[in-house]
């Protein structure tokens, strides 16, 4: 399935802003589950209940995210009208109420991964399929390269425009026009930490914290030592997914835009495991592939990941896109 990027988004800063922010998000009318975490936390997932039988599909968002994101709710009205279940899992602090342990979340959270999933396997009474979304799609295919055959009680997977290497995508947002992405993360970054010192005095530094101008130092101060890295260069090298690509045994595919502001096509992986489809558009930016007329449409998005999840992850089945595979 090519991507038809319109004209009237002209690069990848509009088209990873625009469906963001202007088109807008369907309605899909969500339940919610709270549940209890091993370690005395708790995590809200969010719901569709389809037709027994039907696929399960699980989305873990971005930085950031929740299941209002635009790409949860386009993803939702597409299993509504087909009938399928799924399951937008929140990752700690990101569903509207801060969570009660130390930790938040990362792009390496393969344990957290596999916690949710394998709890949500036992609800399904049809095919299971696991995607992930930038932060989300990264943690994903951490935990499918990390599992290995362990893995493959999810039938097939789709990470969307995963930050593949962090530290390549995080000098790109760090540079001109890009900040603004920076920015709106620690907007929102900040005061959550600043409520969890709250409970938790000592537990980073907070006038480094709020002094952070970027996500490299927000990072050292806080989402590394947090979650048992050394520091940035650490984490941001250990928790890249680029490095799990050949280990992983379900059919996957992997969809970055060339033109993709988070992580530039020049950094995009080129080599990976026979079960995976790298499919990397020239155009697209950042979770957004709009098409369509003005004012667009997000449904392209959903289907291509169905499509892929229905079938067509045969590796060396007809794919219009570019990719390349390994």
């Amino acid at each position: 399935m090519d991507y038809p990027a319109p004209l009237w988004l002209p690069n990848g800063h509009f088209q990873t802003i625009y469906p963001a922010k202007c088109i807008p998000k369907p309605v899909v009318p969500f339940r919610r589950e709270r549940w209890d975490t091993p370690d005395g936390d708790f995590i809200d997932v969010d719901f569709i209940d389809g037709a027994p039988g039907q696929p399960f599909v699980v989305l873990f968002h971005g930085l950031e995210g929740s299941s209002d994101s635009h790409y949860c709710r386009a993803l939702g009205k597409e299993l509504l009208d087909r009938g399928w279940s799924g399951a937008i899992p929140h990752f700690r602090g990101c569903s509207g109420e801060a969570n009660l342990a130390p930790r938040f979340y990362h792009s390496g959270d393969a344990a957290e991964v596999d916690w949710v999933l394998r709890r949500l396997h036992r609800r399904a009474t049809g095919k299971f399929y696991a995607c992930g979304v930038s932060l989300g799609g990264n943690a994903l295919l951490r935990w499918l390269g990390e599992s290995q055959h362990a893995a493959e009680f999810v039938e097939a997977a789709v990470a969307v425009s995963a930050p593949l290497d962090l530290a390549r995508g995080g000098e790109a947002l760090g540079r001109g026009f890009n900040r603004l992405y920076q920015r709106m993360f620690l907007q929102t970054l900040k005061p959550k930490c600043a409520a969890k010192l709250a409970h938790f005095p000592g537990l980073f530094d907070r006038d480094a914290m709020l002094a952070a101008r970027d996500l490299y130092t927000f990072d050292n101060v806080v989402t590394a030592p947090l979650h048992g890295y050394r520091d940035t260069d650490d984490y941001w090298n250990r928790a890249s997914a680029k490095h799990v690509l050949g280990d992983i045994t379900v059919p996957t595919l992997v969809l970055n835009a060339l033109n993709d502001p988070f992580l530039p096509g020049v950094h995009l992986p080129r080599r990976a495991s026979p079960h995976v489809v790298l499919d990397y558009p020239e155009e697209g930016g950042h979770v957004g592939f709009a098409t369509g007329r003005m004012p667009g449409t997000l449904q392209w998005l959903p289907r291509r990941m169905i499509h892929f999840l229905e079938g067509g992850h045969s590796i060396g089945a007809p794919q219009s896109a570019p990719m390349c595979e390994a």
